[in-house]
């Protein structure tokens, strides 16, 4: 009886793990904001002013980031950079008076009439690397679409139609004009109460909750939206220079390795990247996804393989969990 109780403790204890959340900081900014949570308020909003107005509400719970160090919860304006039917809207914190600070850009693209798709990219200096986050096939059962070259190669991938989120169908209106925030340092709207930062073990909780519908994308899929963002991308010294540590350790400790090899006429390609964090505790959880490409039978085939752990402070692996996934689509 002993046992089983000391076995179920250790469940509860690495269930948010075993869920893909760590119960660990990574020790980068982007650990106190949620960017499921920013495109969760970016579909329930009417418009990007409202959208900016529901990312600085403390019970939203989306934002606890204090990257000027000054014991408040920052504010995040928005600014929609438009070209055509691409849309780059832009969240970027007001650091000091001379600084600001992009957090992640939502880049937005028309692919029909009445069909569009969107992906939220975190900032790589706030969260180590680009992390890209989009809907996932279960937000939106009823509007899905394929749309691109990329999605051709495997059944697998959906792309999630947004058409029908008010603030989509708010920027594509004719009348539309980009919005862009009118507020800057010391100067913010009159219902905006800053608040203290929350305590990692109480913010964990509420970041987690937003991860349902959302899943982590491996490319880029709006291409032209992204070339719109990337001249205007804005950077802070200041917060550049106080995590340049945990940003830098957090990119020594993750490797990528290409393989390309050929049978006969058959090319295969082959990637394995491999992330590990340590926390505060001494545990270190380390995730490895393998990715294998190519041609079998005239069917285009790819495998993914994740496997994750998470040990201790003398390294005895506590929890490990492996996902395989592989799609074949006919030539």
């Amino acid at each position: 009886m002993k046992n089983l109780i000391l076995t179920l403790s250790l469940i509860l204890a690495l269930s948010p793990w075993m869920k893909g959340q760590s119960d660990e900081p990574a020790g980068l900014p982007g650990d106190q904001f949620s960017l499921e949570g920013a495109l969760e308020m970016f579909k329930k909003a009417s418009s990007p002013e409202d959208f900016e107005k529901m990312l600085n509400q403390d019970d939203n719970h989306v934002n606890n980031l204090d990257l000027n160090d000054d014991g408040e919860v920052d504010y995040i304006r928005v600014i929609d950079n438009m070209d055509g039917d691409a849309h780059a809207l832009v969240l970027q914190v007001v650091v000091s008076a001379t600084e600001n600070q992009d957090i992640a850009v939502i880049e937005i693209e028309k692919s029909g009439k009445e069909s569009a798709m969107l992906q939220i990219i975190g900032d790589e200096d706030i969260f180590g690397e680009s992390t890209i986050i989009e809907p996932g096939d279960g937000s939106e059962d009823a509007n899905k679409i394929k749309k691109g070259p990329s999605l051709n190669d495997f059944d697998d991938i959906i792309v999630v139609n947004v058409w029908f989120w008010p603030s989509v169908r708010y920027i594509y209106a004719p009348i539309y004009r980009p919005w862009v925030s009118p507020f800057r340092w010391a100067f913010y709207p009159n219902w905006y109460r800053p608040w203290r930062p929350l305590a990692w073990s109480v913010y964990h909780p509420f970041r987690v909750r937003y991860h349902a519908g959302y899943v982590v994308a491996p490319m880029h899929r709006m291409t032209v939206a992204h070339r719109v963002y990337s001249p205007v991308r804005v950077t802070s010294v200041t917060v550049r220079t106080r995590n340049h540590t945990a940003v830098n350790n957090y990119r020594v400790n993750r490797t990528k390795t290409n393989i390309n090899t050929s049978k006969g006429n058959k090319e295969m390609h082959a990637t394995k990247t491999t992330t590990s964090v340590t926390g505060k505790r001494g545990n270190t959880a380390t995730k490895t996804n393998t990715t294998v490409s190519g041609e079998n039978n005239r069917r285009k085939v790819k495998s993914t393989r994740s496997t994750t752990t998470v040990a201790g402070k003398e390294g005895k692996v506590k929890a490990s969990r492996t996902k395989t996934k592989v799609s074949r689509k006919k030539n």
